[in-house]
């Protein structure tokens, strides 16, 4: 997955769980794309300090993801999403009663995804 894709992910799901400061530098790196001596003379800290706050935050949210995995669940459950979707599709052209059964697989796959 792209690095900023990822990051804006792990932000969706654990963001709220940075201080107001560290989200609102992060944001301002990851969201509005604005550069380290911007962001340092906004804050009136150095470039360095924005730096180390920014990898800081990088494995502060690493390590959620790491204990909780729900960016890696939401990932798997938008995967077979696509895949049930197809298969709906590929059923109104053909009836083919297969893919009900496979349909019903993947979304007990989806719901024991949830359960854990």
């Amino acid at each position: 997955m792209e690095k900023i894709a990822r990051q804006g992910l792990l932000y969706d799901f654990y963001g709220a769980l940075l201080t107001e400061h560290q989200r609102h530098v992060y944001e301002d790196v990851v969201f509005y794309d604005l550069s380290l001596s911007e962001i340092a003379e906004e804050q009136g800290i150095s470039r360095q300090g924005v730096h180390d706050l920014i990898k800081r935050c990088n494995k502060i949210l690493e390590s959620y993801e790491e204990k909780l995995h729900l960016v890696e669940k939401f990932e798997q459950t938008k995967k077979l999403a696509r895949e049930i979707q197809s298969l709906t599709k590929a059923f109104s052209e053909n009836r083919d009663m297969g893919l009900i059964h496979r349909i019903e697989e993947i979304s007990g796959e989806i719901v024991e995804l949830e359960a854990h």
